[in-house]
């Protein structure tokens, strides 16, 4: 396994190394070349030198109409979405404020006919703003982009089969593992390792020096897997053809050069599938882009359209059956809906009114969200609390739980609050990072 990771650290770094040179560095040339020669003026077009035209000076009434068009112009611009703090803090009160009395006017409304058409137009505006765009992973042994997960698996394949040429046996036990579905590359790995430990063992008995390929054993389970066949030739198999058949002969002097049986056996009981890291995505919010709650299809183990169904017969039972729920068929169903997220979105609102929001898989610890909280603060050793609006202020107890078992899916609102700070004084306080302040632009 050790070789396996200094294979991949050796070939990052050449990654690496070609990437900054083909940064646009231009034509190379030899240390020892004579430079070329310079272009002489004579191959260059004359070009008339411009000479600015004389201008009048601009009357009195022409100035003052000039710096009256000026001044529309900086109030047009100032209407755009400023970045500093002072104008982000004024616009997160700005819409706490109109929430504020936006909800005391529902309240002092009949709502029956006001809820029906304001929810199916708040579902049409949902569907078209999602609360993110997907989830997306980082692969820091290939690169450092981020990206969806079956984007990474097709760079995965691409980098992989790049690396064949140089050394083909232990990318080919790679390539098993991540471009073939488990089962298939578990079946394959276990009859590849059967075949090179019968040739260690008895190097010079015939049978275990052939393979015939229409075998159905090596048919179904060798013979289509991606990378298989690499495994065989880097171990010294060649193809042939006895009697108008097709075998694979192994012959020791066909082995890939610095590689042996032994290492190859290793190297297919330890490779692995290549880990993606779950990126953060993280989204600070102003109070009116945090209405945004639709997750995209991503975030869940089944697709929606599924779900719907499930949810539709459930419903119908229920209706049909006309019974009372007891808490075990409750806590049952809740179950249910809960193993159909992946991953859940998690959004902390800070006194100011801003949020930040980051993607978490749901198997991730209550540690991790204050981990993530706590990178985002300018006050990095600030003590700090996060409060679920329905369990309450998390203890120390709770830093091990995991998203899912404290049922924080598929979407939660904590809230950030600082003992040692007042509320009233905590609503004028920035407490995020100035540099995170530039992602509510791109919202």
């Amino acid at each position: 396994m050790s070789k396996i990771k200094r294979f991949f650290s050796k070939k990052k770094e050449e990654a690496a190394f070609k990437l900054r040179l083909g940064g646009g560095m231009g034509q190379g040339h030899k240390l020892n070349a004579p430079k070329p020669d310079a272009p002489t003026s004579s191959s260059r077009r004359p070009v008339d030198v411009y000479v600015p035209p004389k201008r009048n000076e601009l009357s009195k009434e022409a100035r003052a109409a000039a710096n009256a068009a000026l001044a529309r112009i900086e109030r047009k611009e100032s209407r755009d979405f400023n970045t500093s703090l002072a104008a982000i803090k004024a616009q997160a009160k700005r819409e706490l404020e109109a929430e504020r009395r936006q909800k005391e006017e529902l309240s002092n409304t009949s709502s029956s006919i006001g809820a029906s058409s304001t929810g199916a137009s708040t579902s049409t505006v949902e569907n078209r703003n999602l609360a993110c765009e997907g989830v997306f992973f980082r692969c820091p042994l290939i690169g450092e982009e981020v990206l969806p997960k079956q984007a990474w698996k097709l760079k995965i394949k691409d980098f992989l089969y790049q690396q064949l040429e140089f050394e083909r046996g232990l990318t080919a036990c790679l390539i098993i593992q991540n471009c073939n579905l488990k089962e298939k590359a578990d079946d394959c790995t276990a009859t590849l390792i059967k075949y090179l430990e019968n040739l260690i063992q008895n190097p010079d008995e015939e049978k275990f020096c052939k393979i015939r390929m229409s075998n159905k054993i090596f048919s179904d389970k060798v013979r289509y897997v991606d990378g298989a066949l690499d495994v065989l030739y880097a171990a010294g198999f060649s193809e042939v053809e006895v009697d108008g058949e097709p075998f694979l002969l192994w012959s020791k002097e066909q082995m890939e050069e610095g590689l042996d049986l032994v290492t190859l056996v290793d190297a297919l009981k330890n490779s692995e599938p290549i880990q993606l890291e779950l990126d953060r995505n993280i989204k600070v919010l102003l109070p009116s882009q945090a209405r945004r709650v639709v997750l995209p299809d991503d975030f869940y183990r089944i697709s929606p359209e599924e779900i719907k169904r499930e949810q539709q017969l459930r419903a119908e039972a229920i209706e049909s059956a006309q019974i009372l729920k007891t808490k075990a068929m409750r806590e049952r169903e809740e179950q249910r809906n809960l193993r159909m997220y992946r991953y859940s979105l998690i959004r902390i609102k800070f006194p100011n009114g801003l949020y930040i929001q980051g993607t978490f898989n749901v198997y991730e610890k209550i540690s991790d969200i204050f981990e993530f909280v706590q990178s985002c603060l300018a006050d990095e050793s600030l003590e700090f609390n996060l409060v679920a609006t329905s369990e309450g202020k998390f203890s120390e107890d709770d830093m091990e739980k995991t998203l899912y078992d404290c049922k924080l899916i598929p979407n939660v609102l904590l809230l950030f609050a600082v003992p040692a700070i007042p509320t009233p004084v905590a609503v004028d306080f920035n407490f995020l990072k100035e540099d995170l302040l530039m992602l509510v632009q791109s919202m």
